[in-house]
């Protein structure tokens, strides 16, 4: 039985396991992330903002339940009622959250600019934006309330590539 790092305050040695014992190297790696969850209590009007203003098609039709759609790179964004996804009894195992979310969109390299504008035409107010100094992020709230936030370039740092 695998658990978290003893005292979550400490940090794995670099290039280390988070898990002790550590994770065998025959474990499959994940690909990506399939899908990503944010709350809200009206998915139609949120799912009217991501497809409006930033121009994601829903899979089918939002309902008081959700909305869902596929992004451009195959992953999906899922808009899901708290009160309703949390209920015990569903066909996949309950879930929800309190309090803001917070996504991150790749978008194309040097428009970030041009969507900021886009953005403040639509009357949507930008948070913050970020220099990383490898890419720039641009911040702002869906109508639920979740972060949203757009990225042009790779911002994280490539770890080191072990064999």
């Amino acid at each position: 039985m695998w658990q978290a790092w003893p005292d979550s305050r400490e940090r794995a040695p670099r290039g280390g396991s988070l898990y002790h014992p550590p994770v065998a190297p025959r474990t499959p790696h994940v690909a990506g992330v399939y899908e990503t969850v944010l709350y809200t209590d009206d998915p139609i009007g949120t799912a009217r903002f991501y497809a409006d203003i930033l121009r994601l098609p829903p899979l089918e039709e939002p309902d008081e339940r959700g909305a869902v759609f596929r992004l451009p790179d195959g992953g999906m964004l899922l808009l899901f009622a708290p009160t309703l996804s949390s209920r015990p009894g569903r066909d996949v195992p309950s879930h929800g959250a309190e309090g803001a979310g917070h996504v991150a969109f790749s978008v194309h390299p040097g428009s970030l600019d041009e969507l900021a504008g886009a953005l403040g035409e639509q009357g949507i107010e930008i948070e913050r934006e970020i220099d990383w100094g490898r890419g720039r992020s641009l911040y702002f709230r869906d109508p639920a309330g979740n972060s949203v936030e757009l990225v042009d370039g790779d911002i994280w740092p490539t770890p080191e590539v072990r064999v």
